[in-house]
Parts: C-alpha cells; sequence; structure tokens
C-alpha cells in the first residue's frame, strides 16, 4: 500500500472522506494529536485500526463528530452535563463516556456499552466527518505504546505502507490527547487528563473522581472504559526514569548516575544544569502549555538506538500539567525517584 500525503485544500479533504467512506484509513490532524481515522461504523474498517497499530482490541475508540447535535445519533440516555459541556468545550479537546446506541459497533466500544464521543476543534477534520457522513472512530496514528504523533510526519514514521493517507494539517497545538469524563455514573469520573483541565470540569459540574488510572498502575486484567488507562503508553524504546525534587537535586542525581547511553528530558529552564549532557527541553516550566505542545516530540526525538534510558523531569501542579504529568509517568511505566531523598515510585 502506497501511503498519500494530502494537503487540507478542499480537493484533499474531499479525497479524504472518500477513502473513509470505503472503508480506507486515514491519518487526521486535530488539535490533540493526529488520530488514525476509520469509519466507526463499519466493523472491518475499525478493525483495521487495531492491526495497522498493533492495538489491543480490549482498548475502545474515540467516535470524532461533526458537532454537538449528533451525540443523539450515537448516544442515549444524555445526561444534562453533557449538553453543559458540549456547549462550552466543544469543538475542543473533551471526549466525554456516555451510554451507546446499538448502531455503534462493539468493536468500536471495545465490547462495552459505552461510547467516547467528542468534536475535534480542527477544520479539515470536521469537514472530513461532514463529507463523509460517519463518526470518524480514531485513536491516536502511532504504533501502540509508542509516544503519539503530533505532525504528519510522525504519522508517516509510525504507518508509512500501512494506511491509506495522511492529512498535513500541521502541528498540534495541545499536543497531549483529549480529556475524558464518563458520565455514565451518579458523579462525573475523570478518566484521562487533557487541554480541558480537572479544575475547569470540577468548577462546572460541582464534583469530579478522579479515577485510578489518572495517577497510577491498574490491574492488567481490568476493563476500561475509554482509551489511554490500561496498557503502557507514550514510551520510547528507551527506559524512561522520572526524577522529582527540585531543579538542582535533580541535576545532582542524574549528573552523578549518567553514563553512556543516557539522555535527559527538562524544562527550557533547566538546560544551563546539563551543559555537556546534550539534554532535550519539551517546553517552558513556566509555560505549561508548552510543555504539552512538546512532550511527544521531544520523546520522539529520543527515540532512537543509541539511547538507553532517559532521566526525564515532570512538572508540578494542576492545570494541563495533570495531563502532562499523567503521560510522563505512563511512558515511564511510573517508574519514579525523588532526587531528595534517593527513594523509587513515591508517586
Amino acid at each position: 500500500m502506497t501511503t498519500q500525503l494530502l494537503t487540507t485544500s478542499q480537493q484533499d479533504l474531499e479525497k479524504a472522506a472518500e477513502l473513509i467512506k470505503a472503508g480506507g484509513l486515514v491519518g487526521i490532524p486535530t488539535e490533540t494529536v493526529y488520530g488514525l481515522g476509520a469509519n466507526g461504523l463499519d466493523p472491518e474498517a475499525v478493525k483495521k485500526i487495531f492491526e495497522a497499530k498493533g492495538r489491543p482490541s480490549d482498548n475502545p475508540l474515540i467516535l470524532h463528530l461533526h458537532g454537538a447535535f449528533q451525540i443523539p445519533d450515537y448516544c442515549r440516555d444524555i445526561p444534562d452535563a453533557a449538553w453543559l459541556l458540549a456547549g462550552l468545550y466543544w469543538p475542543g479537546p473533551l471526549t466525554m463516556v456516555l451510554p451507546v446506541r446499538d448502531n455503534v459497533p462493539k468493536r468500536t466500544t471495545g465490547g462495552l456499552d459505552t461510547v467516547a464521543v467528542r468534536c475535534p476543534d480542527n477544520d479539515a477534520t470536521r469537514e472530513i466527518i461532514r463529507l463523509a457522513g460517519v463518526p470518524i472512530a480514531a485513536p491516536s496514528a502511532n504504533l501502540s505504546g509508542k509516544p503519539s504523533t503530533t505532525t504528519a510526519e510522525h504519522v508517516l514514521h509510525d504507518m508509512d505502507g500501512k494506511i491509506d493517507a495522511i492529512v498535513d494539517g500541521g502541528p498540534c497545538r495541545v499536543g497531549v490527547e483529549s480529556t475524558i469524563v464518563d458520565l455514565t455514573g451518579p458523579v462525573p469520573r475523570l478518566l484521562r487528563p487533557g487541554g480541558i483541565t480537572p479544575e475547569e470540569l470540577e468548577e462546572l459540574l460541582g464534583q469530579l473522581v478522579i479515577d485510578r488510572a489518572v495517577t497510577g498502575e491498574i490491574a492488567a486484567d481490568a476493563v476500561v472504559r475509554a482509551p489511554g488507562m490500561k496498557y503502557k503508553h507514550y514510551a520510547p524504546a528507551a527506559e524512561v526514569l522520572i526524577v522529582d525534587g527540585s531543579r538542582e537535586a535533580a541535576a545532582r542525581y542524574i549528573r552523578e548516575r549518567f553514563t553512556g547511553g543516557d539522555a535527559v528530558l527538562c524544562f527550557e529552564e533547566e538546560l544551563p544544569l546539563y551543559q555537556g549532557l546534550s539534554p532535550v527541553a519539551y517546553g517552558r516550566e513556566a509555560e505549561p502549555i508548552t510543555l504539552s505542545a512538546g512532550l511527544f516530540a521531544a520523546l520522539r526525538s529520543l527515540d532512537r538506538g543509541d539511547v538507553k534510558r532517559i532521566f526525564a523531569r515532570c512538572p508540578v501542579g494542576g492545570g494541563i500539567n495533570v495531563a502532562v504529568r499523567n503521560r510522563l509517568r505512563k511512558s515511564a511505566g511510573f517508574r519514579i525517584v525523588n532526587a531528595e531523598s534517593g527513594d523509587e515510585n513515591e508517586k
């Protein structure tokens, strides 16, 4: 298979929509990460997503819609909170888990009686959805477990020859996957942090339960209700070790242990502390949106044969830092060391 590279011209968007309608796979840009899109109502097309990614079949997919008006087409028993959230945050980096209608295949939902839906804040992808006339099921367009894709070049690296086309919409501005909130229970539950922060959700909804999967590992046999909850994700081939603590303590800890094959992933403000170690910065600690936008590109730059171990610095606090911390912890398999005490796995 030859993978076509398409632009966001109307002609190319029409090509992409035709490929989706024909059961093909298309890499699509969103504000979060690039998605690997297929007709979410076609079980055979959805099957191709799992095959191309090497994705476990019990890992549910997100249905991407053109707008909130489509929610009743694929969801039932829709609570008022869903309309409230959609009215405020759609199009945008927010996914809602709702009871599913029978027209959505079990292959899309991971066999669950719920479905995850969102409306991406990307004009090109919403136009593809409109032209195709079907919701697009789309996980991130990377090989399963690897760092997500935030440029068309990343998608081509992982999916060249495996999918029909990639629409190049430029770099993703948010850079981490959408926030996922489960609205099927008595209290909304945060299943995955993203561009819409826990604080924003709590302020709007009044209550919010943070799922265990956001901050720690869950059992291998657990049934999950959304993508990115159970399996190790976002990881380069190298071992990732998160080093917590003050800047000075972290730099001292890393320098004392740094050997050939090691690399440092840090904030721009910390680069002088790692002079001589060829550190890679993924954004500014003072500007958290730069951390989310730059994280996956930085991890991908370190996903090469000569790098065996990555010492990573992780932001603290709320806001979008919660999402960045979640992605880094999952990439590290929750291996964390406190530079002040030397204790490992202090969450």
